[in-house]
């Protein structure tokens, strides 16, 4: 369960300007696991404090916010010495206490030798409140449900995660390796990238229990909605959450707040629609019809699709069958392209491009599905389900902007046919290096 993070934590723990880490995430990618790992393989030991497991920690911050006296306190709680650089102190679930969260201000201003490694799996929704954490003291990263590269090392096949990094021109693979990528890519697409469904899969390649997990996550996040979202926007939760499948089963992608609810309208909406968002459960992919760079300076607010943040959740939350896994390249045309469209969003963030662009004609009668934004440079995405080499919102959009690259990702090999730029599914993560 290695995880491309690791790297930039340890990037973090030698940089020169070092301050307390937030690890942000949704419940279940895998947080706690990282800081875990990271601190029995980096430190002498571990400090570890959750503030929902453990809600007296929070009584170590009520006095004042000396880091100092914090750590001396901790000591003694903890029943050993906390030594600065040599001990990860990892604050776990941290939303849960604003005053631990407070502190990490005050460990960067007058401590900064202790290493403070913060995570919450609501820490988007507790940043979205003014003074509600340390500006300018923290440093950030994300952690998102497993890429398939990452799910590919999982699946104890590493060369191939080495092979797709090591490429640098578009050329084929053989055949062979690609068939076989597509085969691991359709499982991928049933287990998707959240770490407990990974492990149970990769140890006992059972997907009727590897369903049952995804349904627990599932339920976790419901329970979230219960206790942590304002008590007036749980039910509009519940029925924004569950009609993400039904979106996305559309021809047309779009979100609708009709669609939530007969007669919604957004004013009455939108706020619950922010919480998932900031809660790290959906990402928003917004319309424009430009092709300028930056596409957030042309995005139209209005108009945009939600994907939820993991495929596999996606299958479950659609109630897709366990069976599903082994119907071969039906599960890739099916559910008119949902499960294509959410996965190639998927790979897009976690590659590091929170914000998602579509480019929509005039009239809306032509649709590409992503832009891919790389240096000043836009490269348009269009998405397919199966082999098809039809791209008439490809040629529209050509004929408006004339780019030097068009990509299509499908499941054709990897090739390069003029400016026409195929990218396989699997290696759709990848498409920046080719262009």
């Amino acid at each position: 369960m290695e995880r491309d993070l690791y790297a930039d934590l340890v990037d973090w723990r030698t940089s020169s300007r070092r301050k307390p880490l937030l690890l942000r995430g949704a419940r279940q990618t895998g947080k706690t696991f990282l800081l875990s790992q990271f601190g029995d393989r980096e430190y002498e030991g571990i400090v570890y404090c959750n503030f929902e497991e453990d809600p007296a920690l929070d009584g170590f911050f009520r006095r004042d916010l000396d880091p100092q006296r914090i750590v001396a306190e901790l000591s003694v709680y903890k029943g050993f010495d906390i030594v600065p650089e040599r001990h990860l102190i990892i604050f776990d679930e941290v939303q849960a206490s604003n005053r631990a969260l407070t502190s990490l201000k005050y460990f960067q201003e007058q401590a900064g030798g202790y290493h403070v490694a913060a995570a919450g799996s609501l820490l988007g929704i507790k940043m979205s409140r003014p003074g509600s954490f340390p500006v300018g003291k923290v440093s950030f990263l994300d952690l998102h449900p497993m890429s398939f590269l990452e799910f590919l090392r999982a699946m104890e096949k590493p060369r191939y995660a080495e092979l797709l990094l090591g490429l640098t021109e578009p050329e084929p693979l053989p055949e062979a390796i690609h068939s076989d990528l597509i085969s691991l890519l359709r499982t991928y697409y049933f287990v998707g990238g959240m770490p407990e469904a990974v492990r149970n899969y990769a140890e006992a390649g059972d997907a009727r229990s590897t369903r049952q997990i995804q349904s627990e996550i599932l339920d976790s996040y419901l329970l979230d909605f219960a206790k942590h979202a304002p008590a007036t926007d749980i039910p509009k939760l519940g029925l924004i959450w569950d009609s993400i499948p039904k979106h996305l089963a559309k021809e047309n992608k779009k979100f609708m707040f009709s669609t939530v609810k007969k007669g919604a309208r957004a004013r009455e909406y939108e706020n619950a629609l922010k919480w998932l968002q900031d809660a790290g459960l959906v990402h928003f992919c917004y319309a424009v019809s430009s092709s300028r760079s930056p596409l957030k300076h042309y995005a139209d607010q209005s108009v945009f699709k939600v994907y939820a943040l993991d495929v596999g959740l996606l299958g479950a939350m659609a109630r897709t069958p366990a069976e599903v896994s082994v119907l071969g390249d039906r599960l890739f045309t099916e559910y008119r392209g949902a499960l294509v469209e959410s996965y190639v969003a998927q790979e897009l963030v976690a590659g590091g491009r929170p914000d998602l662009f579509y480019w929509r004609s005039a009239g809306g009668k032509a649709e590409v599905d992503f832009l891919y934004e790389t240096g000043r440079t836009v490269v348009p995405i269009e998405v397919k389900a199966g082999s098809s080499l039809r791209s008439k919102s490809l040629r529209s959009y050509d004929q408006r902007f004339a780019p030097e690259v068009l990509a299509r990702s499908n499941l054709l090999n990897l090739k390069q046919d003029g400016k026409i730029l195929n990218v396989p599914l699997y290696a759709v993560s990848l498409v920046g290096r080719f262009v």
